[in-house]
C-alpha cells in the first residue's frame, strides 16, 4: 500500500503525500529531535525534510527506496539547522534517551554511571552524521539493515560508521571525566 502512495505522490499527487507525511512525521521529528536537541529546530528540520522530500518525488527511481531518501535528507535538514544556529549546538536528549545511547553493546560500557548533562555534553560533540547513526541504532533500535536502509549505504558502511560513532562518543565521555 505504501509503495502504491509513493508511486501516486511521484505523479503530483498531494492527497497520497499527505498520507504519506502523516504516516512519516513523528519518525522524522524523533530523529530530529534527537539529533537537535530542542523542539523548535526539530519542527524546522522536520518540515523541511518532508518539503525537501516532496520536491525530490519526481527524481525518485525505486519507491522501496523513499524511506532511505527520507532519511538522508532528514540528516541533511537537521546539519542544516546546526550551521544556521548561532553560538555552540546544544543538544539535551530526553534522560531516557541518553540512557538508552550510552548503554552500548560492549562490555563495561553499559555498567559506567552517566548523568544526563554529562552525555548530552558529550553527544554534542559528535558531528551529525555521527549523532544521527547513534540515534537510529540505539533510541529507535533500527537493526543494521534498517539504519542501511534509511540512509541508503551497504550494512557494511553502517557497521562502520556505528564502531566510529561509538569510539567517538567514548572518546567524547573520557573528556567529560567518564571513562
Amino acid at each position: 500500500m505504501e509503495r502504491e502512495l509513493i508511486e501516486q505522490a511521484r505523479r503530483g499527487d498531494r492527497a497520497a503525500y499527505e498520507q504519506i507525511v502523516r504516516r512519516k512525521v513523528e519518525t522524522v521529528y524523533r530523529t530530529a529531535r534527537a539529533i537537535l536537541g530542542n523542539d523548535a529546530d526539530a519542527e524546522d528540520a522536520t518540515q523541511e525534510a518532508l518539503i525537501g522530500a516532496w520536491r525530490r518525488l519526481p527524481s525518485l527511481r525505486d519507491p522501496d527506496r523513499f524511506d532511505a531518501g527520507l532519511g538522508r535528507i532528514t540528516v541533511n535538514a537537521c546539519r542544516m539547522a546546526l550551521r544556521r544556529r548561532r553560538g555552540p549546538a546544544l543538544v539535551a536528549l530526553p534522560s531516557d534517551a541518553g540512557h538508552e545511547l550510552a548503554e552500548s553493546h560492549r562490555p563495561g560500557f553499559e555498567h559506567r554511571a552517566v548523568t544526563a548533562d554529562a552525555f548530552d555534553r558529550a553527544f554534542e560533540r559528535l558531528p551529525v552524521e555521527q549523532r544521527a547513526i547513534l540515534v537510529l541504532h540505539h533510541r529507535d533500535e533500527l537493526p543494521i539493515a534498517e539504519v542501511a536502509a534509511r540512509i541508503g549505504v551497504p550494512e557494511g558502511t553502517v557497521k562502520s560508521r556505528l564502531s566510529a560513532a561509538r569510539a567517538a562518543l567514548d572518546r567524547s565521555l573520557a573528556r567529560e571525566g567518564l571513562r
